[in-house]
Formats: C-alpha cells, structure tokens, sequence
C-alpha cells in the first residue's frame, strides 16, 4: 500500500492535483453550506457554465485561462446579484439565462475556432493533467485567500445566511456581505473546474452540504462535516481515478454521491429509532 502511494506520488500531475484538490473541496465545502441555506446552490452550476464560456475565449486568445476566467466568472456572479434581486428576473430564470448564454457561446466560439476536440470535454468534465505550475500556485494563493475571507467575514456571512431582513436591521450591509459570498463562490469555481469540469464543479459545492444536513442541526456541525466529506471523497475519487483511469470529476461525484445515500439511509434510521 505504502509504496503504491509512493508511485502514485512520484507523477507531478497528481501532487498538483491533490494539493489544489484539498484546497477546493476545503473551500467549495465551506460555501457550500452557505449557498444550500440561501437556497442559492445552482449558482455553482451556473457559474460553471459560464466558466467554460470564458475558458473557450480564453484559448482562441492565446491567454492565460485563470487570468480570464476570474473577472469573466466574478462579473457573471455580482450580474446574477442584480438579476436576482430584480422583480422580473429571478432566482433560478436568472441562473438560467446567464449560464445557457456562456454555454452557448463558448461551444460556438471553440467550433469556429479549434473545433470539437477533446479540449472541450477536459473542460466539460475536468480533467487533472490540465493544470500547470504557475495554475497551481495560483490557485493556492487563491484558495488559501478565499478561506481567510470567509473566516474573517464568518459571523457577518452566518447572519445574513439565516436571516437577511434581520442582518439589515442590525445595521448589517447584506448587499455588501451577498457580494463577498458571490465573489468566494466565482474564485472557487474557476479554480476548480479545471479539475473538476464546468459540468461536475457545482457538485463539490452542494453534495457534501445536502449530506451533512442529514444528520448535523448547527451551523458549525454543518460546515465541520461538509469540509470532512468533501476532503475524504476527493482524495477517494482521485485514487479510484489513478488505479482505473477513471475520469477524475466523475470520480469524485461518486464519491460524494455514495456518501450523502449514506447519511440519508442513517437520517432515516435514527428518525425511526426515535
């Protein structure tokens, strides 16, 4: 076993991969929470999309993909804000609109431009051979900055999470706290998704928090086992995809997936026991 670990460890691709695999699902978990309880999970989703929009350009540009996807995808983020918060638009039309937008246009501008190729499906699905150097040193300082943010912004995050009208009354600026959340939530889809895929990034966000609010009622309990979950199931995912050649993203889902029909068959078993 040890020196299986030490093969697997001696490829530059899965040391990147793990490194910001950690960080991520570290991350994607903790805002997750967040998201899930706002009722605003299919953000993940969107976003997603909108970050194979911003990749597609990024290669007919010749630029690098993480320094366009993060203002493209951020921008796409504080939009859903405003979308969400008008009286025509919102919720789930606004994700909607926005993400089948960016769908749209990237797949027109990679079939103009580079074709169909397998690019479209690392970035579609994910894939770990995908990141670079400079993207895996950036995207620890970008995760490591997103994880700062949310603990140094927690206690304003829990209140407008739980009750915004009464965050606001207290003197809390929502909007202003809506927006960090918007903005954590965008860096870590565009870091992810390189691993993950735009298709399969919003799963690392919501299925560890849907699984840990099977069993766990506090906030704490809440993020504490969705970091666990998510941290175990990508690290499970990642060996199940070196040892068969798996597809990494799909690998990972399946993980979480296994783990939340878990939890709900022992919610369901306690609730009786009860």
């Amino acid at each position: 076993m040890i020196s299986y670990i030490a093969e697997m460890f001696s490829y530059p691709f899965m040391v990147r991969a793990f490194t910001v695999g950690t960080l991520v699902a570290l991350c994607s978990s903790l805002l997750g929470v967040v998201l899930v309880l706002k009722r605003y999970s299919m953000i993940g989703d969107g976003l997603g999309h909108v970050g194979f929009g911003a990749l597609a350009l990024a290669k007919v540009l010749n630029v690098a993909p993480l320094a366009l996807c993060i203002p493209v995808v951020s921008a796409s983020s504080f939009l859903l804000l405003r979308l969400n918060s008008s009286s025509k638009i919102r919720g789930d039309a606004a994700i909607a609109l926005v993400s089948t937008a960016a769908l749209g246009a990237g797949v027109i501008i990679l079939s103009m431009t580079t074709g169909m190729n397998t690019d479209v499906c690392n970035y579609l699905f994910g894939s770990i051979l995908s990141m670079s150097k400079s993207d895996v040193y950036l995207s620890i300082v970008i995760t490591l900055a997103v994880f700062v943010l949310f603990i140094l912004f927690y206690n304003r995050i829990f209140a407008v999470t739980f009750d915004e009208n009464f965050a606001r009354a207290t003197g809390t600026k929502a909007g202003v706290y809506n927006m960090v959340i918007a903005l954590l939530t965008s860096l870590i889809i565009v870091v992810g998704m390189r691993m993950m895929g735009s298709l399969l990034i919003s799963s690392l966000i919501v299925i560890p928090a849907l699984a840990s609010m099977r069993l766990f009622k506090t906030f704490k309990a809440v993020i504490f086992s969705s970091a666990v979950i998510s941290v175990v199931c990508l690290w499970t995912g990642l060996f199940i995809s070196y040892q068969f050649a798996t597809p990494t993203g799909a690998s990972i889902v399946a993980c979480d997936l296994l783990v939340f029909i878990g939890f709900f068959a022992a919610e369901k078993i306690l609730h009786r026991r009860r």
